[in-house]
């Protein structure tokens, strides 16, 4: 819904993966932290400065990502 409203394309990789979860939301939620925890990685060893997370009025699912980081 987000990338719908605002325009932002999904890598085609990850919209087959999720097709194949139809309305598993848990591996759906599963699989996207997956993608974000390795994306925060490859971010962190590049050298970016910081990261930011739009939380969408929901603070645990980062919060969760923050500590398997190890940045809590």
């Amino acid at each position: 819904r987000f990338a719908d409203s605002t325009g932002a394309d999904i890598p085609r990789w990850i919209r087959k993966q999720l097709a194949t979860y139809g309305d598993d939301t848990a591996s759906i939620k599963a699989f996207g932290h997956e993608v974000i925890i390795k994306l925060c990685e490859r971010l962190i060893a590049g050298g970016a400065p910081s990261l930011h997370f739009y939380t969408m009025n929901n603070t645990e699912p980062t919060r969760q990502l923050v500590t398997d980081l190890g940045l809590a």
